[in-house]
């Protein structure tokens, strides 16, 4: 994943910089920095100009659970193709989503067929939980060629391995 950023810097030296910086989750992100030549202002300022993320790049394994966000969902769901998706859809502070947690991870490990994802519906993915249509949570989505085909909500783990199991025979 390459998150490119353009900033734009108030200094009285007129230069250009460009690198790489790693993030904390070990993302690199492109920095091109360029410095405007103005002599009445003598300290730096750093300005956002643009900001995109490049996740075409994002991948997850089977055999395991991958979080996505915003960014990485759509991309990875894209590069799934007729692959079985299973999205969990939780928070941080639910109890049953808290629960279910572990039983997913086994889920993941059981159906090496599948991909695991998970989406914390916190304030910066609230626009995708709200694309996806989430009213509760815990919510299971499955997927299948970029499309959701059925929907399991609550701390239902029978009927989320009957989801699975009817979507993987599936062709469609």
């Amino acid at each position: 994943m390459a998150l490119q950023l353009q900033v734009q810097i108030g200094a009285p030296i007129a230069s250009m910089v460009s690198g790489l910086i790693s993030t904390s989750n070990q993302q690199r992100a492109a920095v091109c920095v360029k410095n405007s030549s103005r002599r009445s202002d003598r300290r730096p300022r750093i300005v956002v100009v643009a900001a995109s993320l490049d996740a075409a790049g994002a991948v997850a394994a089977v055999g395991q659970v991958t979080e996505v966000n915003k960014d990485t969902f759509w991309p990875i769901v894209k590069s799934a193709g007729e692959k079985t998706v299973v999205l969990d859809m939780y928070t941080q502070w639910c109890g049953p989503c808290k629960v279910m947690a572990p039983k997913f991870k086994h889920l993941s490990q059981k159906y090496d067929d599948v991909l695991f994802l998970k989406l914390d519906c916190n304030q910066d993915n609230k626009a995708l939980a709200k694309e996806l249509g989430i009213k509760v949570v815990p919510t299971f989505k499955i997927l299948k060629g970029g499309i959701v085909v059925k929907e399991v909500t609550g701390a239902k783990l029978d009927e989320l391995v009957i989801a699975i199991e009817t979507t993987r025979s599936s062709s469609r």
